[in-house]
């Protein structure tokens, strides 16, 4: 491996990141609420797909990302319909966002574009480009210092979005008298109902918070990383934001950190493809495997105890 490559490894973990990180916040509202969202897969990729749709028609980024935030969090609505008032099978209600969103999004697209499912590629306003910070291009242009520059400054707004969401969620969560009561629910939430706070309301909630970050994280893969919707784009990034929760025990900060590593390795495998060690060509698939090799080595019980919400997953009834 060539080390020189550093910088741009660097530069390239933050972009893989920012979908691992925005899906990841968007579970750790949801679940700390109590409402388990295995769901995140089908709405990055609805919002990812509808997000690159209304900015082709549309020629604004913008306009697409009112339209993906919007199909994410309607999702979100129907799992917390079905979580919340009907007491459904949350498991079951997310696994059937994620089919449906993948199956719709390739049909409406061929029907749509004539493309097998694949959006235009988006151009210019269409898509979201690097800010363009003043002094940005002479200080890309020195040399040494250039390279290390672009690796906190060659990113587009949501990419900062992504990073501010983390402590933003950690302080409400911990600090607020909101993020209390939330994290409450999640934990006991008979006794929030005791003290006259309503549980349904306080879910519901939670559950729009993480349609819309699931929402921006779809269109961060469509409109910035990449410049269309392809079938099933996400590539398992819904259940690696999900695992990252787990590794993290539910935690904003050390979840940042866990998407780091997830994005550290899907960059590693864009840097390695055709490397060789010994004289022996590593297929490509070797590397492309490491994020999803590293879900198992985490599940497999090498993280330790980890401690979910007491009533994640579980339907409240008002008269138990």
């Amino acid at each position: 491996m060539d080390f020189s490559l550093a910088p741009e490894i660097l530069s390239s973990t933050i972009r893989m990141s920012v979908p691992l990180i925005l899906a990841c916040m968007a579970g750790l509202w949801s679940e700390r609420a109590g409402i388990v969202d295995i769901g995140l897969e089908g709405k990055m990729l609805a919002a990812a797909f509808l997000s690159a749709s209304v900015a082709a028609f549309s020629g604004s980024a913008w306009i697409g990302l009112l339209a993906g935030v919007g199909i994410s969090v309607f999702f979100a609505l129907v799992h917390g319909y079905a979580s919340i008032n009907q007491r459904g099978n949350q498991v079951i209600s997310g696994l059937g966002i994620n089919f449906i969103a993948a199956g719709l999004a390739v049909v409406i697209g061929h029907s749509w574009f004539k493309q097998g499912g694949r959006t235009p590629q988006l151009e210019g306003a269409a898509r979201f480009s690097p800010i363009d910070f003043p002094g940005r291009d002479a200080l890309f242009a020195m040399d040494g210092i250039g390279r290390y520059a672009r690796i906190l400054l060659d990113h587009t707004i949501l990419t900062y979005v992504a990073l501010a969401v983390v402590p933003l969620s950690a302080w409400v969560l911990a600090r607020t008298r909101f993020g209390l009561r939330l994290r409450a629910v999640g934990e006991n939430p008979q006794a929030v109902d005791t003290a006259g706070i309503s549980v349904a309301r306080l879910r519901y909630e939670a559950v729009v918070i993480a349609g819309v970050l699931c929402g921006v994280a779809g269109v961060y893969l469509s409109t910035a990383l990449q410049t269309s919707f392809v079938r099933d784009m996400t590539g398992g990034r819904g259940y690696l934001a999900l695992t990252a929760l787990i590794f993290a025990n539910w935690r904003a900060w050390p979840a940042l950190f866990a998407c780091l590593l997830f994005g550290f390795l899907q960059a590693i495998a864009n840097f390695m493809q055709g490397a060789h060690f010994f004289g022996i060509d590593i297929p490509v698939q070797v590397f492309n495997s490491l994020p999803y090799v590293m879900t198992i080595v985490l599940l497999a019980g090498f993280i330790g105890k980890s401690t979910p919400p007491k009533a994640s997953g579980i339907p409240y009834t008002k008269d138990r």
